[in-house]
C-alpha cells in the first residue's frame, strides 16, 4: 500500500520544474533559463538524479550557446546514469540520448552524433506507444535521414520533443 501511494504522491520539485517548463513552451525563454538556475541552485549538483536529470534536460533546451545546451545535456545524462535501475528514469534515456546527438550536430561532431544517436534509436524500446514515445521515435528517425543513417520518417524539424515521459 506504502509503495503504491509513494508511486501516486506528486512529486513536489517535478512540479516546480513543470511550471517553470510550461513557461519556457509560452515563449519565455530568459525568464524559465533564470527560474530554472535558481531550482538548480536548490536542487541540483547534490540532488536526487530524477531531480537534476529533469533539471538538466530542461535547462539544455533553454540556453543560447551549443556549447552550453551539450553541458546541460551531458549532466542530464549523468544524473540518470548514477540512478540506474530507477524505472522513473528509463523512458529518459532514448529522448537524453537523442538531444546530445542533436547538440554534436550543432556542432560538427558527426561522429559522436551518430554514436547518441545509435543509443537513442536502441533505447527507444522502453518507450510507449503514445504520442510522446511516437515523437521521440520520429524525431530519431528523422535525425538518422539527416545524417544519411538508416531511418524511416521524413520531415523537416529533426529535433527531439521535451516532454517528459508519464
Amino acid at each position: 500500500m506504502a509503495e503504491r501511494q509513494e508511486r501516486t504522491t506528486p512529486d513536489a520539485v517535478l512540479t516546480r520544474i513543470g511550471q517553470v517548463v510550461m513557461l519556457h513552451h509560452a515563449g519565455d525563454r530568459e525568464e524559465a533559463r533564470g527560474r530554472l538556475l535558481d531550482l538548480w541552485a536548490e536542487f541540483g549538483e547534490h540532488g536526487e538524479p530524477l531531480h537534476r536529470c529533469t533539471l538538466a534536460h530542461y535547462l539544455a533546451d533553454t540556453q543560447d550557446d551549443p556549447s552550453d545546451e551539450l553541458a546541460w545535456d551531458l549532466r542530464a545524462l549523468s544524473a540518470a546514469d548514477e540512478a540506474e535501475g530507477d524505472a522513473r528514469l528509463r523512458g529518459f534515456y532514448p529522448s537524453l540520448h537523442l538531444n546530445l546527438a542533436a547538440d554534436y550536430v550543432k556542432l560538427g561532431r558527426t561522429e559522436a552524433a551518430r554514436s547518441h544517436l545509435h543509443r537513442a534509436r536502441g533505447a527507444s524500446v522502453a518507450l510507449g506507444d503514445d504520442g510522446y514515445g511516437d515523437g521521440v521515435r520520429a524525431a530519431i528517425g528523422r535525425l538518422e535521414l539527416r545524417l544519411g543513417d538508416a531511418g524511416d520518417s521524413g520531415g523537416e524539424s529533426w529535433g527531439p520533443p521535451r516532454q517528459r515521459p508519464e
